[in-house]
């Protein structure tokens, strides 16, 4: 099992949503932007070690949505969500992935990895939308 965090940056009724790039694993999917979680690393710090090495932002406040595990037929990836609201500095893509703020609608449209769509979907819900 695999833990991850994944950093739900809003901005507005819009959140950050980020395209994994060519040549790594599940290419062009979409994803929240963050990480492993290394080995005795609290969860809140890996996503704020994760968004700064791939965002270059400092996160101010992060809340802990949900915990979810998804399998793979090769891994299984245990996630925690938090939900982002204050943050310094402005999202740039510093590893070669695209980025985009997306309203819980546009999410709906794009591909996001079978690990996110559950989240995707709630996220939708939540704002009444898809």
């Amino acid at each position: 099992m695999i833990s991850v965090v994944a950093g739900i940056l809003w901005r507005g009724s819009r959140y950050l949503a980020a395209q994994r790039p060519e040549g790594g694993s599940m290419a062009g999917l979409w994803e929240f932007p963050g990480g492993k979680i290394e080995a005795g690393e609290k969860p809140d710090a890996a996503l704020r070690r994760e968004l700064e090495e791939e965002l270059g932002i400092t996160v101010l406040e992060a809340s802990l949505w949900h915990i979810h595990e998804h399998h793979y037929p090769d891994k299984s990836v245990r996630l925690h969500f938090f939900h982002i609201h204050a943050f310094i500095g402005e999202p740039q893509s510093r590893e070669g992935q695209r980025i985009a703020w997306v309203s819980p609608a546009e999410a709906c449209t794009l591909p996001f990895l079978e690990a996110d769509l559950e989240l995707v979907r709630e996220l939708a819900k939540m704002a009444a939308t898809c």
